[in-house]
């Protein structure tokens, strides 16, 4: 009964030991995520004018800000973007290989689920989740490492912009649905929308029926939705280290309708630094100056409009790719005799029917190497590359990196246009500015990390979008991601 007792003993002194070295893990109280859309590194200068003491003056200020961060794959789009950030790896690795793409033997949006339904709404928007996202983020390691007592959160308008951030094991993502005028979230989450979220829409129901994704006040909304589950989650106030990811999706709508360097594109970032400012004396005062982690940057950058670029006698140009696609199929019908070869194009991205083809008995290479040649006769296309042999290609090594870094097969298209600089995506007519290509305009970025045991600087040697992840786990002292292929800046 002695020696029992003594045993008991030891093991309750050896937990109590455990726990206390556990304990003992500094880290922040919180990790707070912002991503601002389509927001070019310039814009932290180029508004400057808009911009107060205590936003974006106040993140450059105090905090580190890493001035020569680009994004190291193509396509630069928002669901791939926010995938990165967190899981410190790109499509190639973590699966979220454009905004749409191809699942199995259907084209779906990035986060779209068939196997979940909406709660606080009926509409298809709601059929959303993280399992397209084949790798763990920072949220899911922190979850890992605290065993599951610190709290994950994320918020946004964009329904990736919420989910792919907030990731597999999270306590909640919500993001606006246009059908019902209201954030929501999915059955991956809750069985019923929390009660705080069904106050929120309530309390602020007249100004979320006017049109966030193009107004001021899609910012201002869902800041206030962050700090309401600040409040709801206890955040920065439990036992260990929380996190609440933050995308602001209204710089990037409004500029693709009217083009990133227009008065209301202006206003909305006018509109950003002040909600920003509010929101970081917020965290100061919630969970305490120098207490929490923060680190903004963006999923990508943004063209300038081709109206704008050509009335500054910049060269640049509209790539319309949906006249491109109905060419490219007619070309090989007249070559072949048969329709609907290409059966999808996305942007810059060409699904081959590989059915069609192979049940006409033609090899699927053959095809592809006569589509490229076809498409690069266009004098706005620079090079058409057919992904499966890239290695015969004759490109530039840095960018047939950022391609295959970009390239995840089951789901990317067969054949990637490269454009000439300035040339983007578009319809013709259309003000807006663009994304997806690999030039400076779209892949360079703002980072700027603030807070907990990070000192005020600016540094412009290279780092990459991959690099945030693991810069956030190594200083939280939690592994990174699984497929994270960045290294730490600090």
């Amino acid at each position: 009964m002695r020696t029992k007792r003594f045993l008991w003993g030891l093991l309750v002194v050896a937990l109590a030991a455990t726990s206390s070295a556990a304990a003992a893990v500094e880290r922040p109280r919180l990790v707070v995520g912002i991503v601002v859309d389509q927001m070019r590194w310039d814009m932290l200068y180029t508004f400057a004018d808009q911009y107060g003491n205590d936003g974006f003056n106040r993140l450059l200020r105090e905090g580190m800000s890493f001035a020569n961060t680009t994004i190291n794959y193509v396509p630069t789009v928002t669901a791939a973007g926010h995938a990165s950030i967190y899981t410190g790896t790109t499509p190639a690795f973590h699966g979220i290989a454009a905004n749409n793409y191809r699942l199995g033997d259907r084209y779906i949006s990035s986060v779209e689920d068939e196997t979940v339904s909406g709660v606080g709404t009926t509409s298809r928007q709601g059929n959303r989740s993280p399992r397209n996202l084949i790798a763990t983020n920072i949220g899911d390691q922190l979850k890992i490492a605290t065993e599951g007592q610190g709290r994950v959160v994320g918020v946004a308008l964009k329904d990736r912009a919420a989910i792919l951030p907030a990731g597999h094991a999270a306590d909640g993502a919500f993001w606006y649905d246009n059908a019902t005028h209201a954030f929501i979230t999915s059955s991956f989450y809750a069985t019923s929308l929390p009660q705080w979220v069904e106050q929120f829409n309530h309390d602020n129901a007249a100004t979320l029926s006017m049109d966030l994704f193009n107004k001021p006040e899609g910012v201002t909304m869902t800041f206030a939705l962050a700090e309401a589950a600040m409040d709801a989650y206890n955040l920065g106030n439990g036992e260990a280290c929380d996190m609440l990811a933050i995308s602001i999706s209204t710089t990037d709508a409004l500029a693709h309708n009217v083009g990133n360097m227009t008065p209301q594109v202006r206003e909305v970032y006018r509109q950003l630094d002040r909600d920003l400012a509010a929101f970081l004396n917020r965290l100061d005062s919630r969970v305490g100056k120098g207490n929490y982690l923060l680190f903004l940057t963006a999923d990508h950058g943004g063209t300038f409009s081709e109206p704008y670029l050509r009335e500054k006698r910049i060269p640049t140009g509209i790539w319309e790719s949906d006249s491109a696609f109905r060419a490219l199929n007619a070309a090989l019908q007249a070559r072949w005799g048969i329709d609907n070869l290409v059966e999808r194009q996305m942007q810059f991205s060409f699904y081959l029917n590989n059915a069609a083809i192979a049940a006409a008995g033609l090899q699927r290479d053959t095809v592809a190497a006569y589509a490229c040649r076809l498409l690069e006769n266009d004098p706005q296309i620079q090079w058409a590359v057919d992904m499966e042999n890239i290695s015969a290609k004759s490109l530039p090594s840095e960018l047939k990196e950022k391609l295959l870094l970009g390239y995840h097969k089951p789901r990317s298209g067969d054949i990637y246009i490269i454009p000439y600089v300035g040339i983007y995506a578009e319809r013709r007519g259309t003000p807006g500015s663009n994304h997806s290509c690999h030039t400076q305009s779209d892949s360079h970025i703002p980072l700027i990390f603030m807070g907990w045991h990070i000192d005020a600087g600016e540094r412009f040697s290279p780092t990459h979008i991959t690099d945030i992840a693991p810069t956030v786990c190594a200083l939280l002292h939690i592994a990174p991601p699984n497929a994270s292929i960045g290294v730490p800046l600090f």
